[in-house]
């Protein structure tokens, strides 16, 4: 799995638009988030992600912070994979705006998925720290 990260995060900065050392900072930070939840790491989620998180899955499925990493660390779901296509990062002062393509393999409950999903977050920077403050995604119609 962090053979595939590092690949994406080698070759992800040709999949998006010429980006800052800020935007590209950020997406680091995100990289880190995607592998934080495919290894359980809900230690480095509890600093990647805001008190007051608002997190929508494509299935409808919503869930604050506490759930989120309540469900990872527990294995109800399971990210086994999450590899980006696409990620543009727009920074305003404190906030930032990524949008985005995954794919995303793993399993919510004993149902398995994999999804290529299209993405928005909200990051906040507080005391220096950017955090995930909101997720939203929808499902992408597989590539015929």
């Amino acid at each position: 799995m962090k053979k595939a990260l590092f690949i994406a995060a080698l070759l992800l900065p040709a999949l998006c638009f010429a980006q800052s050392k800020k935007q590209l900072a950020l997406q680091a930070i995100e990289l880190q988030r995607f592998e934080a939840m495919t290894t359980k790491d809900t230690a480095l989620l509890r600093k990647l992600l805001a008190e007051d998180l608002t997190y929508l899955h494509s299935n409808g499925l919503l869930e604050n912070k506490e759930e989120h990493i309540a469900n990872i660390g527990t294995g109800k779901l399971v990210y086994r994979t999450m590899e980006p296509s696409e990620m543009r990062v727009r920074i305003h002062g404190k906030s930032a705006i990524v949008n985005g393509i995954v794919l995303v393999t793993g399993s919510l409950g004993e149902k398995a998925f994999e999804v290529r999903l299209r993405y928005t977050d909200v990051y906040f920077k507080q005391k220096g720290t950017w955090q995930l403050a909101a997720w939203q995604s929808l499902k992408l119609e597989d590539k015929k």
